[in-house]
């Protein structure tokens, strides 16, 4: 889902890793090996971060 709204990741602590987006001033921490169910916290953030993008996207587009 990240990967394909044009985030990138790179691997941190144990089995963390960090998306970043070039269009957001934050990042996202997701813990847990990929595949795994998420936490709520975990998808209410993800979710945010998608919000915060298409709403920066379509600032862009105006």
């Amino acid at each position: 889902m990240l990967l394909k709204a044009g985030f990138l990741y790179r691997s941190g602590k144990g089995s963390h890793t960090v998306w970043n987006h070039s269009l957001l001033e934050y990042g996202l921490t997701i813990s847990g090996k990929d595949g795994s169910d998420a936490d709520r916290y975990q998808e209410r953030d993800v979710r945010n971060a998608l919000r915060d993008l298409k709403q920066l996207q379509q600032e862009d587009e105006q």
